[in-house]
């Protein structure tokens, strides 16, 4: 995947909730599951005609025809079953309206209008609003554009939009003829204006506009996001016009839908070329995703800042980005109180502002001054300061410090059985709420389990170089046998990483990775997942890079041996017959092997027979299994792969995540990993040993990421195999590569089952005429680096001085043998420094400094209890800081079956006794503390 951090992609971005703002903004509606909508999509809306029925229209926009006999058309009540007649088939282009009276329910002011598939929950299209279109509500251009007001209503037809504009001027009575793609636009007159990085309706887009009188021919002009990989360019098609003082959406592709290929991360660009490819014409870059969209306020010339809505063709929404959040309107604790929740990432002051009940001159509370609301946090007002009660019909206003410019509303009927509430929190409609959270999250039906602390270290450590991965696409990870094996997608490369010191580097023979070709040696292989087996290297690949607007959701076989710089698949298995109408950016993300006898020792069932699995039953395909992970589908799918290049599918994996981006098997445990989409959390699933979902795998945690870790897009996961001193390394890609870096590594708890060792994997034999691996276990493991000891004298007392404090921060207390993380302001990142202990000198080793600045020590067994500093200084002795710290007793770590409590580890120095002990070596001998 050419990602974007934080990006909901294709099917997991409708599922945004209908937001209560102002008139005509329109947003996404909550959906169980997402389809690719095989070009089919809602097109134009009458809510409001007055003397005929309300419609809803689709348009076909693929090149094939069809079928949607049986598709379910509701509004926003999830109860309708309206279903489109039997023998309904759209051809290309085709449009079909849907009204009644097989549309039994009418369309209101603020509604929905959404399309399913058969199942009635697989959401296909939707379009949400908060009050009537003086005309229609109609995509333009049409199936492609975002949805805008139309000028004449158009059923079965062509829609009829006027040119947009930025300021609510009168339409020009004629319009100027576009400049020609051979003369620029002047600097300045085409701005890059509104961006949705973080997974709109359907996905991610951005908005142009032209600031000029006369429209703007864009055709053949290039769109890239901050990489320049032929995979991250995207040439606007023919009739890119922007029309004067209007607007140009440009969205991401999405099914057979054109549009960029490439997804927007939550630190990135767009960028807008000239046909010469070298000329830029706009930019806009940002550090974060955005709530709600990044918009210039005002439009056209001001600063890209946070929007209070998205407004997708239209003019921004530059209001204050403060929203009622949750009410309990029926005696709280202590009684009445409103919530107000800060949609963006900076802070907000709120004072001035004014609340009101439904009585708006009567009842009005004036916020004090200095009151703020932390970014992306809430505000508490109980009634005790605002004075009036909430009834059973009633209502909240939200005003802007002119005390009649109202900002948000919410009204109800009758008192909530909880409190009255955004679902999902801060963006959704209101509803009745699943339980009261005063100053938190709304709690709200559906919602994802809360997810568990990582069992393990709180941070994690930078492993690569600055920029060692200029393309920013790495993406799959696994470890086995001392190496760790990494993919990289956009330039199709696989990587074999050695430890070097602390740091990982690429192996002798391997600078800069091998390119992968398809087995006729053609090609670009999108590689976005990667799994060893046996002495071949399998990866999984989305797309061929060099024809990327197609779906070849695709496993292949490598033998990493081979000397050349440049390696060719010794088979493939293409699994697209398997997932038809799957989006071309949407596939293969995760990969992984689980041995035949280790499933079925567990009574793992075949999904296509009831019965439990039978390796026989499908000859040639080696001795396991390989578990893929679709990102677009959301699932983990079990694959019998044969010589031949046949495939057969055993079995179906349902993950809790709107995208899966990792897939590993790791002591006895399935992992599912989401990236940046789900805040970086991680699923794990075992075989069920009774009950009647006995012989398939089910969830047994979600964890979220380390607690000291920054949301970031890892599309790799990776952990050790080995446990050693209760801890064993995880390794993290990063595809967006924030703050330069791209491969990371944290900790895992663990405890050392010490089981006999097993012999290598063979794997999935080779197709004929390839030798097969011969699986033979290695006489004595293979040796992994060790770090070796740094030389150099302990800073003398007297430097520790205020002076020398530099803000260095480090627990306050710590027993012996426990890790500690030392926060060092003054060091650089990726810089190494020496870490000691005081009174006596004590040597506490080396390390590198993080992107965050930190660094990791271990406190030493026979340390002496009482009052320590904890010294860093730099490669020349030079003080960076110091802090107390106070040395407790020893304690023995807490163990037990519910993962409540892990002993705190290391990071660098852990990681460094690990490599030393060899612990990546790829025996499955471990069993974690769950």
């Amino acid at each position: 995947m050419s990602s974007s951090p934080l990006r909901l992609r294709v099917t997991a971005l409708l599922t945004a909730a209908l937001a209560c703002l102002s008139a005509g903004i329109a947003v996404a509606l909550p959906a169980a599951a997402v389809a690719t909508s095989d070009g089919v999509v809602i097109n134009e809306i009458e809510s409001d005609d007055g003397k005929n029925p309300d419609w809803i229209e689709l348009v076909n926009t693929s090149s094939a025809a069809v079928d949607i006999s049986g598709w379910i058309v509701k509004d926003d009540d999830d109860s309708r079953t309206d279903a489109i007649a039997a023998g309904t088939t759209l051809a290309p282009g085709a449009f079909y309206v849907f009204t009644k009276p097989a549309m039994t329910f009418g369309l209101g002011k603020a509604d929905a209008a959404r399309l399913f598939r058969p199942d009635g929950t697989t959401l296909v299209d939707s379009y949400g609003w908060t009050a009537h279109a003086t005309v229609t509500y109609g995509r333009c251009p049409d199936g492609v554009g975002g949805f805008t007001q139309t000028t004449t209503s158009t059923p079965g037809a062509t829609n009829v939009c006027a040119a947009a504009s930025p300021t609510p001027t009168p339409t020009p009575t004629s319009t100027p003829s576009p400049s020609p793609t051979s003369a620029l636009p002047p600097s300045g007159a085409v701005v890059v204006n509104e961006v949705e990085s973080n997974g709109g309706d359907p996905d991610d887009w951005f908005e142009l506009v032209n600031t000029t009188d006369a429209a703007i021919d864009l055709t053949g002009y290039e769109v890239r996001d901050d990489g320049d990989a032929a995979d991250h360019r995207y040439e606007l098609p023919s009739g890119s016009i922007l029309p004067a003082r209007g607007f140009l959406v440009v969205q991401k592709s999405v099914g057979s839908a054109p549009g960029f290929p490439f997804g927007l991360g939550g630190a990135d660009k767009v960028r807008l070329f000239a046909p010469d490819r070298t000329t830029l014409i706009a930019e806009a870059a940002w550090t974060a995703h955005a709530a709600t969209t990044l918009g210039r306020c005002p439009d056209g010339t001001g600063e890209l800042r946070e929007t209070v809505a998205a407004t997708k063709g239209a003019a921004n929404a530059c209001g204050v980005p403060v929203a009622i959040n949750e009410v309990e309107s029926n005696g709280g604790s202590p009684d009445d109180w409103i919530e107000l929740v800060n949609r963006s990432h900076a802070e907000i002051s709120v004072a001035g502002m004014v609340v009101t009940d439904s009585e708006t001159t009567k009842n009005r509370y004036t916020i004090p001054t200095g009151t703020t609301i932390a970014p992306q946090g809430y505000l508490l007002l109980q009634k005790s300061a605002f004075g009036f009660g909430l009834g059973g019909a009633d209502a909240v206003h939200l005003f802007d410090r002119d005390g009649t410019t109202e900002i948000d509303a919410t009204s109800w009927t009758a008192h909530a059985g909880t409190t009255w509430g955004r679902c999902p929190d801060a963006t959704g409609a209101f509803a009745d709420t699943s339980a009261s959270t005063p100053g938190t999250a709304n709690a709200c039906a559906g919602d994802p389990p809360a997810a568990e602390a990582w069992p393990g270290g709180a941070s994690v450590r930078v492993l690569d170089q600055k920029n060692e991965y200029p393309d920013a696409n790495l993406s799959g990870l696994d470890v086995a046998d001392g190496t760790l094996w990494a993919v990289e997608n956009g330039r199709g490369r696989l990587h074999r990483l050695v430890a070097d010191g602390d740091a990982w580097g690429q192996a002798p023979g391997w600078a800069d990775g091998k390119a992968l070709h398809y087995p006729n040696g053609s090609g670009r292989v999108d590689a976005e997942a990667v799994t060893a087996v046996g002495d071949a290297v399998y990866v999984g690949s989305e797309r061929d890079n060099d024809d990327n607007k197609v779906s070849r959701p695709a496993v292949l076989r490598y033998q990493p041996s081979a000397t050349a710089s440049e390696l060719t698949a010794t088979a493939e298995w293409n699994l697209a017959a398997d997932f038809p109408g799957l989006g071309a950016n949407s596939g293969i993300e995760g990969l992984t092997w689980i041995p035949d006898a280790w499933l079925s020792a567990r009574g793992f069932v075949d999904a296509t027979t009831g019965a439990p699995y039978d390796p026989a039953r499908y000859p040639g395909h080696g001795d396991g299994l390989f578990f893929v992970g679709v990102e677009g589908i959301a699932a983990v799918y079990a694959y019998a792969l044969a010589t031949d290049g046949s495939f057969a599918r055993i079995a179906t994996i349902a993950s809790p995540f709107p995208v899966v981006a990792e897939v590993q098997f790791s002591r006895d445990q399935l992992w599912i990993v989401c990236d940046d989409a789900c805040d970086g959390r991680i699923a794990t699933y075992a075989i069920a040993g009774a009950g009647a979902s006995a012989g398939t795998f089910q969830q047994t945690h979600i964890y979220a990421r380390p607690a000291q870790t920054a949301n970031v897009a890892n599309e790799g996961f990776a952990l050790g195999d080995a446990c050693i001193d209760g801890v064993t390394p995880t390794f993290y890609a990063d595809d967006a590569r924030t703050d330069g870096f791209s491969l990371r590594s944290g900790t895992l708890t663990c405890t050392d089952a010490s089981p006999t060792p097993t012999p290598a994997p063979t794997g999935t034999p080779a197709p004929t005429g390839t030798p097969q691996p011969t699986g033979q276990p290695s006489a004595t493991p293979t040796p992994s680096a060790t770090l070796a000891p740094t030389a150099g004298a302990a800073p003398s007392a007297a430097a520790l001085t205020t002076a020398t404090r530099g803000g260095l921060q480090a627990p306050a207390s710590a027993v012996p043998g426990q890790a500690v993380t030392i926060t060092v302001p003054a060091a650089v990142p990726g810089e190494r420094v020496h870490m000691w202990m005081f009174s006596t000198p004590t040597d506490l080793g080396t390390a590198t400094v993080s992107a965050e600045r930190t660094v990791a020590a271990i406190i030493p067994a026979g340390m002496a209890t009482g009052v320590h500093r904890i010294v860093v200084t730099d490669a020349e002795g030079a003080v960076l800081g110091w802090t107390e710290i106070t040395v407790g007793a020893a304690v023995l770590a807490s163990t037990g079956d519910d993962g409540a409590a892990f002993a705190p580890v290391a990071l660098a120095a852990v990681l460094a006794v690990l490599l030393g002990a060899g612990l990546l070596r790829r025996r499955r001998s471990v069993s974690l503390v769950l």
